[in-house]
């Protein structure tokens, strides 16, 4: 056993992260737009399927309750991934970086993404089981970062990580080679920022290190498809930062008050799957109202 898994389920879990990297390096971003967009389709829908079906081994294997678990800690990770699209966008276009590039730089940010969520993750369980009270000092940052989610799109996009490191580093950029690296380097750091509210968000619904950290990766797995896929229609998800915050804000309160009440992770699951959809169709419907 290791953290709570068997030794097998952990090198199972990292060949098949290793083969769907290898896949993507070498398949998606190739050919013409339209069937790039294509590949990019049928890659986050199949990384959806994937996720639907381990979280299925996962309810078989260990049971019901941490199947539950996984799911709820793979759309918590998923959604705000999403908003992490939004500075991605932006700072590629501060840095004028062209699409070929923009995948690059994704995977690298990815691949660095995936040992940082590794260390937040086990680092953040540990501490928790350890010393109980922490879980206030976590719900607490998340509801704080609720509200700072809230601040920061009211105050509008010039406020935003994204932007702020563009603007650091607009004066060293000026070369081609220049720009990449810096936006590989911000990629990192600007997920090390959204690590900070994401992990104790997934941490808040399991502690289970396997769970945790299966539902962080296969969550930012298909973060690079994602963002081609939905570049075209990030600007559109005007309300999606309210369906967050109130995610960040619900996952908060439940740590806040898990000594006095109970929320079954089938609730919390369920409040998580409304709010997003809330959210996206109040968006969608609003900008094509707009038009």
């Amino acid at each position: 056993m290791l953290a709570g898994a068997p030794i097998s389920y952990w090198i199972g879990f990292h060949a098949v992260i290793l083969f769907l990297i290898v896949a993507d390096l070498l398949i998606l971003g190739r050919g013409k737009p339209s069937s790039q967009a294509r590949q990019n389709l049928l890659f986050v829908l199949f990384l959806f399927a994937l996720a639907g079906a381990f979280a299925f081994w996962l309810g078989q294997e260990q049971g019901r309750q941490l199947a539950l678990e996984f799911t709820s800690g793979y759309l918590i990770e998923l959604s705000l991934s999403i908003d992490n699209l939004f500075v991605f966008l932006l700072m590629f276009r501060s840095f004028g970086l062209e699409p070929e590039r923009q995948r690059k730089a994704l995977l690298y940010g990815i691949l660095g993404a995936i040992i940082m969520r590794g260390v937040f993750i086990f680092a953040g369980v540990a501490l928790l089981r350890r010393f109980a009270w922490i879980q206030y000092i976590f719900g607490a940052f998340l509801v704080i970062a609720a509200i700072r989610l809230l601040r920061e799109k009211k105050e509008g996009a010039s406020t935003s990580p994204g932007k702020r490191i563009a603007d650091w580093t607009r004066g060293w950029s000026q070369s081609r080679n220049g720009a990449f690296f810096l936006a590989v380097a911000a990629v990192e750091l600007v997920d090390l920022v959204f690590a900070l509210d994401s992990v104790p968000a997934v941490i808040a619904i399991s502690t289970h290190p396997f769970v945790v950290y299966t539902s962080n990766i296969f969550a930012i797995l298909g973060l690079r498809s994602l963002y081609f896929l939905l570049a075209g229609l990030l600007e559109r998800l005007r309300y999606l930062h309210l369906g967050l915050a109130a995610i960040l804000g619900f996952v908060g309160c439940k740590m806040l008050l898990a000594k006095w009440v109970h929320i079954p992770v089938g609730y919390s699951l369920a409040v998580i799957v409304v709010v997003v959809v809330i959210a996206t169709t109040a968006s969608l419907l609003s900008t094509k109202q707009g038009h």
